[in-house]
Parts: C-alpha cells; sequence; structure tokens
C-alpha cells in the first residue's frame, strides 16, 4: 500500500489547525495586526507546500510562523505552527523530530515519549495526558497537538502508546460541542491496522501450534476492529470527502491483506467462524463504494489525488478480475499525469512503480521500473530506489541477466541500509515489513552471489548485515556498534568463523579461517532438516531429560556429519569455533554436535556471534570480578503475569549456586528474592559500576521481543524495559559478562534464540552466558561455579565455559546433554 505519510496523510488536520490558528483573536495593535496578517498568510503557503507534496519548503515556512508567533507570545498560535512543523516533519520521514516538537505545546518536559528504545508504563503514559490536559476548558489547538502525537507515536512503532492518547483524543473530542471526531477515529484504526501489520510479522516466525492460534487471534482481533472503525468513518455524514476517501483505502487494502493471510496459513490455525465469507462481502462491498465514487477524486488536492488514485490502483491489482485489473492501470495513469502536471519527481517515481507492478509483460514491467528508478535517483529518494531496484533485479533474474540482477540486488541492498540507517527507528512500516520484504530481499541475493565462488567475501558482508539488520528490527532501535574481528590489533588469530546459512532449499557454509582464507560448500536441506528439526523437538520438550542419548546422538551426528564434518580437515585439533548461526541452527548448541566419538566442546572453545561482527573483545581483568547478583529462589508476584512463562517452579537450589559464584568474585552485591525488584536493580547499576551482571532467575527468550522476559521479584520485565534497567551502566563502563543461568527459549520457537542475543546486545554487554532451556538446578550450580573458578583462573570466557561443562560432562550423574549443553556464549570468547 502506498504510504500517506509522506504528505497528504494528516493534511485535513492541517487545514483544521490552521483555521485554529488563523481565527484567533490578537491585541489591537497595528504591529501586531500586521504580524497577524503575515502569519496567516505564511501558514496558507505552507499548507499549500504540503498539499504539493513539498515537506521541506513547508517546513521552512511553518518556522517563520512560529517565530512571529513567539514575537506576538502568543501561546495558541505558537501551538498551531508547531503542530505544522510536525506534520511538514512527518513528510520528510523525521518522525522522532516531529515528535519531540510537540512536546512543549503540550507542556511535556522529557522527551522518553518519543525515545523509541524505551517503553512507557501506561501509568506514566496517564501521568502525561494528566499534565497536557490540565487547562480548562482545553484549548482545540492543545487537542489536536495531542492526537498529533499520537499520529506520530504509531509512526515511530509506539502502538501501545499511540493507542492510549488517541482514545483519550477521543474522548475529549466528543466532550466538545460540534465535534467531528472522524479524523480521530481515522487515526485510531490506522495504529489498530499497524498493531495488525505487527502482529502478523511476529506471527511468520512462530511454528508451534498454540502460539499459532493465539497470535493468530489477535492478528484477526486488531485487523477488525481497524475495519470497523474505518467503517464508521465511511459511514459518517460529518467527515470530509478527504477522511472518507483516506479511510475506504485503508479499509480495502487491510481487507485484500488480511484475506491473503488468511489463505496462505497452515491448517494448524483456525480462523474465526465465518471470517472468510464476511470478508469476501466486505471487499465487494468496498469495491463497489470506491466505483461509485470515483468522480469525487477531481475534488481532492493534487498530492492527494494521487495517493488515492495509486492506492486503490495497488489494491485493484490484488484482485483477479481482468476489468479491475485494467481500471487500475486507468488510475495508475491518471495518477502519473497529475504528478507531472505538478511536476512532483517523487509521485512521478511512484506511479511509475506502481504501473510496473501491474504489468504482466516483463518488457513493459522493466520499462516502468527503469523510469522509476531513475525518478527516485534524481531526487535521493532511496526508499523508493531499493524498491524498484529490487523488482528489477528479480526481473533480470528471470531473464538469466545475473550480471545485471547482482547489480540491482546491491543497489537495493545498499539503499536499504541507507533508509534503514536513518529512518530504521522512526519507520514503523520498515519495522513491521521485516519478515516480507527485508529478508526475503537479501536471501535472494545471496542465492546469486553464491552462484559464483569469487563472491564468498561478500556473501559473509550480506551475512552480516541481515543478521545486524534483524537485530535492529527485533530491538527497535538505531545502528548497533560491532568492531570487525580483523581490525582488532593484538587479537588471539587462533580462532575460526563459521557461517551457517538456511536458504530454503540448501544449507549454505562458509568456513573463514584466520589467515582469511574461505571454504564453502552447499547442503540439499532435505540431508539435515529432519534431524535439525527432531534435535529442536527434543531440546525444546519439558521432557528432554527422558529422551535417549542415542536419539539425540544419531541427530547431532548427522548435523555434524553434513555441516562440520566437510570442514573439519582443514581446521586445526583445537581453538576457538566462532559460529553465525542462521534461523533454526540459532536455538541448538553447537557443542552438541557429535562425530561418532565425542562431542565438539571436547576440542574447541565455542562462541556465537554476528560473524565477525562483536562488541570490541576484551579480557576480564582479575581486578573486574566485581558483580551484581540478582536471583529468585521460590514463588513471586511475578509468577502470575500472563507474559510469565508457565509452570514455574521454586529454585531453592540458587543458594548453593551463589556461594560458588561468591567463592571466585572480588566483591559483589547481591539481591535475592523481594530485595530483587525491577527499580532496586535499577538503582544498583545507577550508582555503581559491575562488569559482572548475574541474574538467576525464571525467564524466556522468543523471537518475539514481547515474548522475552526476566522475572523480578515485582512483574515480568521485557527486553524493551531491560534496556532501561541497563542504560545508566552503559554510560559508566559496559558490562564484561552478562550471566543468565536460569531462563529458557520459547517452545515451539525455532528463532527464539534471536531473545538471547537480543537481550545480550541491549545489556551492552561484551560476553553473554544464557542457558536455551530451563536447564537443572544442581548441576548448573556446579557448571556456573566452575564456570566462575575459570575465570579466576585467568581463563577466556569461553575455554573457562569448556572446561565447565566438561566438568559436568564427565560426572555420571550428569552426562545427558540436558545437565551439560544448555549454556551457551554469545559475544566475546576472551
Amino acid at each position: 500500500m502506498i504510504k500517506y505519510s509522506h504528505i497528504v496523510k494528516y493534511s485535513l488536520l492541517i487545514i483544521l489547525g490552521f483555521s485554529l490558528v488563523a481565527n484567533q483573536p490578537f491585541v489591537n495593535s497595528a504591529y501586531a495586526i500586521t504580524k497577524q496578517t503575515k502569519a496567516k498568510l505564511l501558514t496558507e503557503k505552507g499548507n499549500e507546500q504540503l498539499r504539493l507534496a513539498r515537506p521541506a519548503e513547508a517546513l521552512d515556512t511553518f518556522k517563520e510562523t512560529t517565530k512571529i508567533y513567539q514575537q506576538l507570545k502568543y501561546d495558541e498560535g505558537i501551538t498551531g505552527s508547531l503542530i505544522n512543523q510536525n506534520l511538514a516533519l512527518q513528510g520528510l520521514g523525521l518522525n522522532s523530530r516531529a515528535c519531540k516538537i510537540l512536546l512543549p505545546a503540550l507542556k511535556i518536559d522529557t522527551d522518553d515519549i518519543c525515545n523509541t528504545s524505551l517503553e512507557q508504563s501506561d501509568e506514566l503514559i496517564e501521568k502525561l495526558l494528566v499534565k497536557a490536559n490540565n487547562q480548562q476548558p482545553l484549548p482545540a489547538t492543545r487537542l489536536l497537538a495531542l492526537h498529533n502525537l499520537g499520529n506520530v507515536l504509531r509512526q515511530l512503532g509506539k502502538l501501545n502508546e499511540s493507542e492510549i492518547i488517541i482514545e483519550k483524543v477521543l474522548l475529549l473530542s466528543k466532550q466538545m460541542p460540534s465535534a467531528n471526531v472522524s479524523p480521530v477515529l481515522l487515526s485510531l484504526g490506522e495504529t489498530k491496522r499497524y498493531t495488525y501489520k505487527r502482529l502478523k510479522d511476529r506471527n511468520l516466525q512462530i511454528e508451534e501450534s498454540i502460539f499459532q492460534q493465539q497470535t493468530g487471534d489477535k492478528v484477526q482481533e486488531k485487523a477488525l476492529e481497524a475495519i470497523e472503525l474505518y467503517q464508521k468513518v465511511i459511514q459518517d455524514s460529518h467527515a470530509s470527502l478527504e477522511t472518507r476517501l483516506h479511510s475506504q483505502a485503508y479499509q480495502l487494502s487491510l481487507l485484500l491483506d488480511l484475506k491473503s493471510w488468511l489463505n496462505n496459513k497452515s491448517n494448524s490455525f483456525i480462523p474465526s467462524i465465518n471470517i472468510q465469507a464476511n470478508l469476501d462481502q466486505k471487499i465487494q462491498q468496498s469495491l463497489d463504494l470506491i466505483l461509485k465514487n470515483s468522480n469525487s477524486y477531481t475534488q481532492l488536492s493534487p498530492s492527494q489525488f494521487v495517493y488515492t488514485k495509486l492506492n486503490f490502483a495497488n489494491s485493484l491489482n490484488q484482485i483477479s478480475n481482468e476489468k479491475l485489473n485494467l481500471l487500475a492501470q486507468e488510475y495508475a495513469v491518471s495518477a502519473l499525469k497529475v504528478a507531472q502536471d505538478i511536476d512532483n519527481l517523487r509521485l512521478e517515481s511512484e506511479s511509475l512503480g506502481i504501473l510496473g507492478k501491474l504489468q504482466n509483460e516483463s518488457d513493459k514491467a522493466q520499462y516502468y521500473f527503469e523510469k522509476a528508478l531513475s525518478k527516485a535517483q534524481s531526487i535521493r529518494a532511496w526508499d523508493l530506489a531499493y524498491q524498484w531496484q529490487q523488482k528489477l533485479g528479480a526481473l533480470y533474474k528471470k531473464q538469466n541477466k545475473h550480471d545485471k540482477a547482482l547489480q540491482m540486488y546491491e543497489a537495493a541492498i545498499k539503499n536499504l541500509q541507507q533508509v534503514r540507517d536513518n529512518l530504521l527507528s522512526t519507520n514503523a512500516d520498515l519495522q513491521y515489513s521485516f519478515y516480507e520484504t527485508v529478508d526475503p530481499m537479501y536471501r535472494d541475493y545471496l542465492r546469486l552471489l553464491l552462484s559464483n565462488p569469487r563472491n564468498l567475501n561478500k556473501v559473509i558482508k550480506t551475512v552480516e548485515q541481515l543478521q545486524i539488520a534483524e537485530l535492529e528490527n527485533y530491538l527497535q532501535c538505531g545502528r548497533l556498534e560491532l568492531v570487525d574481528l580483523n581490525k582488532i590489533k593484538g587479537l588471539d588469530t587462533n580462532y575460526t568463523v563459521i557461517y551457517i546459512i538456511d536458504l530454503g532449499n540448501t544449507i549454505e557454509v562458509i568456513t573463514q579461517y584466520s589467515n582469511q582464507s574461505l571454504y564453502h560448500h552447499s547442503i540439499n536441506s532435505k540431508l539435515v532438516r529432519d534431524a535439525v528439526e527432531n534435535l529442536l523437538n527434543a531440546l525444546q520438550d519439558q521432557n528432554f531429560i527422558d529422551t535417549e542419548d542415542s536419539a539425540i546422538l544419531d541427530y547431532s551426528q548427522v548435523i555434524y556429519n553434513q555441516i562440520f564434518a566437510p570442514v573439519k580437515q582443514y581446521l586445526p585439533s583445537s581453538g576457538i569455533l566462532v559460529f553465525n548461526l542462521d534461523k533454526s541452527f540459532q536455538s541448538i548448541p553447537m557443542g552438541l554436535l557429535h562425530d561418532g566419538k565425542d562431542y565438539l566442546i571436547k576440542h574447541y572453545s565455542i562462541t556465537t556471534a554476528l560473524g565477525s561482527r562483536i562488541r570490541d573483545p576484551k579480557l576480564l581483568a582479575q581486578e573486574q570480578q566485581k558483580a551484581l547478583i540478582a536471583g529468585l529462589t521460590k514463588a513471586s508476584p511475578s509468577f502470575n503475569y500472563p507474559n510469565a512463562p508457565q509452570n514455574l517452579k521454586d529454585l531453592p537450589e540458587i543458594n548453593q549456586e551463589l556461594i560458588d559464584i561468591k567463592k571466585h568474585l572480588k566483591s559483589s552485591v547481591t539481591l535475592l528474592n523481594e530485595n530483587f525488584t525491577s527499580k532496586r536493580f535499577q538503582q544498583e547499576l545507577n550508582t555503581s559500576n559491575f562488569p559482572i551482571v548475574h541474574i538467576t532467575t525464571h525467564g524466556q527468550f522468543s523471537s518475539d521481543p514481547e515474548r522475552t522476559v526476566l522475572l523480578a521479584w515485582d512483574k515480568p520485565i521485557n527486553i524493551r524495559e531491560f534496556n532501561g534497567w541497563l542504560k545508566a551502566q552503559q554510560n559508566l563502563d559496559p558490562i564484561e559478562l552478562l550471566v543468565l543461568s536460569a531462563c529458557q527459549t520459547a517452545k515451539g520457537n525455532k528463532r527464539s534464540a534471536l531473545g538471547i542475543t537480543g537481550v545480550a546486545i541491549q545489556a551492552g554487554a561484551r560476553s553473554t552466558v544464557a542457558s536455551l532451556w530451563l536447564v537443572d538446578a544442581k548441576s548448573t550450580a556446579m557448571l556456573v561455579g566452575e564456570f566462575y573458578k575459570g575465570l579466576d583462573n585467568g581463563l577466556t570466557k569461553a575455554e573457562s565455559l569448556r572446561q565447565a561443562q566438561l566438568t559436568v560432562l564427565s560426572h555420571p550423574q550428569y552426562s545427558h546433554p540436558y545437565y551439560w549443553s544448555g549454556l551457551i556464549l554469545v559475544g566475546s570468547w576472551l
């Protein structure tokens, strides 16, 4: 769907903002009247610039307006002009700045609500709303600013905050005489639609049937709520033409997307009763209404005309009907003509790109995509350019023009990277389409690169870019600060990086030796897929301890023989293995691989990292062995929260684990049970520098960040709140070692180990040791004690963990992999 966020999405609010400001009384002096007239004219000028899709010019104009109102000390005028600046900034995609510029108008003195790495509680949002609504009666411009704040928070991906604020605006608007609430209903529908997109993207990663059903139900629920809100706007006789047409466009697009999603779901998911039959009926009704109103488009401003036509064209193209497909092309052609008439190259590029999508013949599609790309490049619109380059790459690939296809995919990746660098943490559309658009593009490029062995270095670089992009998307953060191992001076070079890349039909393995030489082999995924799935099912089964050793060995030997054996002859007999793991492989401890005689951990120290990119590795010095230790030995209030893992038990053995740890530390602070609250934990981090943070509590890692939680005494802490815990610590010195020893990965989620890497990155830790499953408390106490003993003796973290695991493995009672292989090291091995 074409995004309105670039200009016209909120144009009705601009008009309302203008009327509110323009109609306010001023001081009756000649000076004030002159200034007032100038401000009105500037507002009209800026409004027209936005209508013509020129947000940069509009921003400069609205800045002038703001200065005039500041000179007049006229609060309502200042608020109105700040709102208009906000809209221009949204048009430029500068959503973070757009959010912050509203805060003074709302009397909000902290910009935390605009920070995408922090999550505000419902209580905190309510406090901010009270502060913003402290004037009675509430000025209309203040309400409009609050409405706009809810809108821009949606663009920032802060959907919970957006929904709470817009619902409050709706409530307040209904209390105002003669209020037109249709723009607010439209905004609330948009936030619901974005929530639908977020849930749908996460649902793509979940394979276990129970969670498929749970998340699938939520996807449907949010979609239907949004559709209902759009329908209310469409039926509202007081709604403006623009508002109704926008609602029609969003509703049809969402109906078609929901139908497509339901059709592609697996048999494990059961849709709501009669939902698909109702969808067909609603789609037909929506189509009839759009066709009925087709003559109304000429009443729109030029830019709105273009976007509305393109959105409807895009939707019509998803329906298998020749007449509708022809109508879609007519809409796109008329949109292109208007874009050319107003000389707007961005709108021209979008129109040409849609025309390319509408073509059945590749030659015509290629012509339109090339023209669209040329227009986008001429104005440095990289967010459009990468889309058309991806389309051209796919076309060239079908035409067996591999060199051209590679060039286009490479350019698309480069431009996407530039867009993500600038907009990742401020662009919800990119966040919620990662697994639908971004991930497939990288993997198509990788398949092309691997057709030529001279491209292996490019393959490695692209894999690392993809995994960093996935993590940044998971964390909803900006750029991660990681360093290339090859650029670190004085680093022990006795390490080998092994990349395991899952491309569907094949598993690609690239081994990078410390001398930078490369070895590549490709495996038919059928030879290893069953073993990977069976091993994962066994590891994630709550009765893993009862699984026969022989069954585990069978699966791990198959993986070893296919993945590792082909490179074994080129490796030293011992040393450090740095694994870069993809998809399902992320949840398998590589030390568990077996050659028929020994486990891999017998010969190598092992860590998992983003290939050759990790946080700057440093050896943990003796004087740095100062730790903050936190844990729960018994049931707490947090066990009863809905997002806490199920069937949790007391962990009394933790007491022994803590005793063993403290033997090998220089100093420590311990927060146990009632003392381990989220607030107290953060206070400790704020007041002291702890190179080691050791948390022994129930928790869960998941590819869904909202299901990645650690249990404090008072409540579960999700990954975004966890960032708040450790923010102050990062301002002191980085955490050298983070240990999470009683957590588990989410069952039925083959990419749940992504949560471990996410927590490690969010904590800013150089190294993280975490458990893949709910490990046995007694054996883990022994293992963790041995691990700290190794550190105390000067061993690296990777070697300390290896020696500790071998100690537990050699114990007759704990030789089963359940006891010793669950802890993995992520990040630096030093």
